[in-house]
Parts: structure tokens; C-alpha cells; sequence
């Protein structure tokens, strides 16, 4: 399974590598705003910090991005144990897979 996001330490702060330019800024505006990508494991677990609180979150699967597509999915395992998928991409071709009252 391909990783995206890469976290190194560099002098006791968490730096990020990602292979877009915009998924590198979706993680460093998270960790801005309290909600810090710690890292993945081994086995999948990726480990999360929303305002000093760790969540993990098992990822089962990576729908990548292609130009067809024009998005891109994860679907994860939460700490509740729901399965959710997660979605980013252009706001036309997802506008037009949301249901009127969402």
C-alpha cells in the first residue's frame, strides 16, 4: 500500500514530505489549526493528534488520484470501529456526488 505522507523530526518539530504539493498543505493547515498527522505504522495504524488527543485510525484502502477520477479516497477504520471513507478532490465532480440536502 502506497504512504503518501512521510513524517520526519528535525530539530523536535514534525516535518512533513508528500508527494503533492497540495496534500503536504492539507497536513501542515491541519496541524496549524490542532490536528496533527504523528505518523503510520506497520500494520496500517495511522496515529493522529487532535488537540493533544491521539486517535488511531487503521487504513484499510487508497483509492488514488487519476485524472479520470479527479479525487482522491481513503477508507479507514476509526477508533469506534466504523469504516469511513474520506475524499478529496475537485469541488465540480464532488458537488455533483452529493445527495441536494447535504
Amino acid at each position: 500500500m502506497c504512504h503518501t505522507i512521510i513524517t520526519e523530526e528535525k530539530h523536535g518539530q514534525v516535518v512533513y514530505n508528500a508527494s503533492s504539493p497540495d496534500e503536504l498543505a492539507l497536513v501542515n493547515f491541519a496541524k496549524f489549526v490542532g490536528a496533527e498527522f504523528v505518523g503510520i505504522d506497520e500494520e496500517n495504524h495511522m496515529e493522529i493528534s487532535i488537540k493533544g488527543k491521539r486517535l488511531r485510525y487503521q487504513l484499510l484502502h487508497v483509492l488514488e488520484f487519476n485524472s479520470t477520477r479527479k479525487r482522491m479516497s481513503v477508507i479507514v477504520k476509526n477508533p469506534d470501529g466504523q469504516i469511513v471513507l474520506y475524499t478529496k478532490g475537485a469541488d465540480t465532480v464532488l458537488f455533483e456526488r452529493m445527495s441536494k440536502n447535504e
